[in-house]
């Protein structure tokens, strides 16, 4: 039997909220109380399946094959949590019977085969509507999860859910002030997620009612029909490794010409968040305006560095890798691993697209 929770645990739980780098260490400790191997920490949807993760040190590989090998949403762990609408810690012989649990494929071809096979897990909602989940990985010789743990564990739990919707808050907090600041400057724009779930918009694009209609459940729909199927299958290849060359499109209107350009930019690296799951940005932007913007703009966005926003502003104002290399007094190779790195984190394949997409960004004189 694990011993009292220490205080401290709990002041660790509401650091993670500022600190995410912090969360491995507390789900060592929750695995601790429950004497398992590991803990686990993602957000999911039963669209998506799991959209992002952490674990203890312990348990990282096995999250890392759990996540290669599909399983997710084959089995009925995730869903039967969700169902339960639980206010704590559920176990194995909450959710299953014995026979269900054996045919479980996460149980019978997953954790079972590598030792495991006994877990205590929460499921919490997030204000993204996603889920998020919690649990603590058990030896399969250990025997289940007892409930005296479980009841550890739950005296726990209300702190858990106030950091990760602290965390989630604070993220969606910055979302808003993304959106706000391009509207500041003449730019019409929301943030979504993975899913298409709006979780931001400035009131520019929220004025824009001739080409954006709002649907069920915060999402929207572009009111030209070509235009939205670009936008939904550049939001459903964000994250693909050949992404279709269609992130910029035009927008019709109620007149036959394109009123707008929409760009679709994907955030990347420390922008996005366990909690918060921003993918990408929807910018709206008059096709006739001529000036491009600083690309300080959008630099925290794809999280480029003062270098590499340099050679992305020199990129757009049509100088060569070479130009660039003499301007800067550095080596050809130096700048095209810049470029590299303005390309892997954009989401671009040839720098052409990197011109096209930030150069098509324009701002409003005055």
């Amino acid at each position: 039997m694990a011993g009292a929770v220490n205080p401290q645990l709990i002041d660790r739980i509401y650091e993670c909220a500022f600190l995410p780098d912090l969360w491995p260490g507390v789900l060592d400790e929750l695995a601790g109380i429950a004497d398992a191997r590991g803990g686990w920490l993602f957000t999911a949807n039963f669209n998506a399946g799991i959209l992002h993760w952490t674990a203890s040190e312990t348990s990282r590989t096995n999250m890392e094959r759990f996540i290669g090998s599909n399983l997710f949403l084959r089995g009925q762990r995730f869903p039967r949590l969700v169902a339960a609408r639980h206010g704590g810690f559920l176990t194995e012989h909450d959710v299953y019977t014995d026979e269900e649990l054996d045919a479980d494929p996460i149980y019978r071809d997953f954790l079972r085969p590598d030792g495991l096979g006994w877990a205590a897990a929460t499921a919490l909602p997030l204000p993204t509507g996603d889920m998020l989940v919690i649990a603590v990985e058990r030896e399969y010789a250990r025997g289940p999860v007892e409930s005296g743990i479980v009841q550890q564990l739950d005296a726990l739990r209300p702190h858990l859910a106030r950091g990760a919707l602290m965390a989630a808050r604070m993220h969606l907090e910055r979302a808003r002030i993304v959106s706000e600041t391009l509207g500041r400057i003449g730019l019409p724009a929301l943030v979504f997620s993975h899913a298409g779930v709006v979780l931001a918009a400035n009131a520019l694009l929220e004025g824009l009612t001739d080409h954006v209609r709002w649907r069920a459940g915060d999402r929207i729909s572009l009111t030209d029909p070509a235009a939205d199927g670009l936008f939904r299958q550049a939001v459903a290849t964000l994250d693909a490794q050949s992404p279709p060359p269609t992130r910029s499109f035009g927008v019709r209107g109620g007149h036959a010409a394109a009123a707008l350009v929409a760009h679709v930019i994907p955030i990347r690296g420390d922008a996005r968040d366990i909690f918060a799951n921003c993918a990408g940005i929807l910018v709206l932007t008059p096709v006739a305006l001529p000036n491009a913007p600083p690309v300080e703009l959008v630099q925290s966005l794809f999280d480029l560095t003062a270098a590499e926003a340099r050679v992305a502003r020199s990129l757009v104002a049509g100088d060569t890798v070479g130009d660039i290399a003499q301007g800067g007094g550095v080596s050809v190779n130096t700048v095209r691993a810049q470029v590299r790195g303005v390309l892997e984190k954009t989401g671009c394949r040839r720098q052409a697209e990197v011109v096209a997409l930030l150069g098509g960004i324009a701002v409003a004189a005055g």
